[in-house]
């Protein structure tokens, strides 16, 4: 048969196979056992590779998106972006590293110099640190922990002390200020994070990373058939996790400047400007890993390289919230607490408590995976759309004399009328 070389498999010798670049790294690490070396060599090694693979690679990565974003949101708002420095603006990003780099590093007077100098490095642990256990490919992993989500949720929540050292060392009210809202909403949306997580965990029965993707794999679908409000309330509280719109208020440079870093100038400014945009990687790669599929893309990646089906979906995921910077508006504080603590908490508990069910009834009827998922697919969407809409009613945010005044276009030019609320029997105005 001409084309028996696909059944066979990619025609690839195994130390330079592209699906997996851990077998070059394997190669390695056996050529380095076979001359004799000390046993714990081959483990300092590893993991040096991967540590320098994941810093260049997200470093590369930024400075890629930095144009990329600017050239995207500059295309939603109808404008040109940068494209000055080198060909449609390549180079942008290489000059604003420049200048990051030669400006003036200034500490405050008052300010706590240890504390002060320490946040901008420590605040880059917690984005990089994640990325040791997501796997990349079948064997792209730096550590493969079998309480890799635990691991996850544990190395997040050290932002939040870093947040703070870094507002309150600057000895700036406004950075303190900052400082504050950005604890109390990582801390609230820590605990969205951790159930939106927790649903996954009960339906794959495992915390290890890897063990989720071969769940997905196995049963020839992604949890986010049948978790798609985890997966919505993840993505809402990763992008107050890294400071994106509409939930960047920590920076919200009309009422506090620039947030808990306002105080800090030049390649300390970069770090943390760095540190935002890896954890945006990283969250991406969660969800990747977690909600769509990881590495596999239904048999693909037989024939693509596993880590680079993994990027593509990175990226691809990454755009959304590219997306969301330059369409969405700014929420208020108390909208922010207010919607994780009244709304998203009480859905995903319920959540939980679903898929918990749902488990149980698989398990302890035997019922065929083919069967099952996509009932359990069709009832969580329904149910989500439900939970949604419903819980919206019962707060009250869905009423007519709740929504919000809706600008309507006009040909007088700046003219903007808007729609006024409906008068109440007797002719008051209803409050807002």
């Amino acid at each position: 048969m001409p084309f028996d070389w696909l059944r066979a498999g990619p025609p690839l010798a195994e130390w330079w196979d592209l699906r997996d670049l851990g077998n070059a790294v394997g190669g390695l690490l056996g050529w380095i056992d076979d001359r004799g070396g000390p046993s714990w060599l081959p483990y300092v090694v590893s993991g040096l590779i991967g540590i320098v693979g994941i810093l260049l690679w997200s470093v590369f990565s930024q400075l890629f998106f930095v144009w990329a974003e600017r050239r995207l949101v500059a295309r939603i708002q109808v404008r040109l972006g940068p494209n000055r420095a080198g060909p449609l603006g390549l180079l942008q990003p290489v000059a604003d590293a420049l200048k990051v780099l030669t400006k003036e590093m200034i500490t405050p007077r008052n300010a706590d110099r240890l504390l002060f100098w320490a946040s901008p490095i420590l605040v880059m642990v917690p984005a990089l640190v994640v990325f040791a256990v997501l796997p990349f490919g079948e064997r792209m992993v730096l550590a493969d922990l079998n309480v890799g989500v635990l691991f996850v949720i544990a190395i997040g929540s050290i932002n939040t002390i870093v947040v703070f050292m870094a507002g309150w060392s600057s000895s700036n009210k406004f950075s303190l200020l900052g400082a504050m809202r950005t604890v109390a909403m990582l801390i609230s949306y820590e605990l969205v994070q951790v159930l939106a997580l927790l649903a996954v965990v009960v339906f794959t029965n495992s915390m290890r990373m890897g063990a989720i993707v071969g769940w997905q794999d196995d049963f020839n679908t992604w949890i986010v058939f049948v978790q798609p409000l985890a997966l919505l309330a993840y993505i809402f509280a990763g992008a107050v996790e890294i400071n994106r719109t509409p939930t960047d208020i920590a920076e919200a440079e009309s009422e506090i400047v620039a947030g808990y870093h306002t105080e800090y100038g030049g390649i300390r400014w970069g770090m943390f400007q760095l540190a935002e945009y890896v954890a945006g990687f990283a969250i991406a790669a969660i969800v990747v890993t977690m909600y769509l599929g990881g590495w596999t893309l239904w048999g693909l990646e037989e024939w693509v390289p596993g880590w680079l089906i993994f990027l593509g979906k990175l990226y691809g995921f990454f755009f959304v919230f590219i997306w969301m910077r330059g369409t969405l508006p700014r929420l208020r504080v108390d909208q922010l607490m207010g919607f994780a603590w009244k709304y998203l908490l009480p859905l995903l508990l319920v959540n939980v408590l679903l898929a918990g069910l749902e488990v149980l009834i698989w398990q302890e009827n035997g019922f065929a995976a083919e069967a099952v998922l996509p009932a359990f697919a069709v009832a969580n969407w329904a149910l989500a759309v439900v939970l949604v809409v419903g819980w919206g009613q019962v707060l009250g945010h869905l009423r007519p004399e709740h929504r919000a005044k809706r600008p309507v276009l006009v040909k007088e030019v700046g003219a903007i009328l808007y729609e006024p609320y409906p008068l109440r029997p007797g002719g008051s105005v209803p409050e807002a």
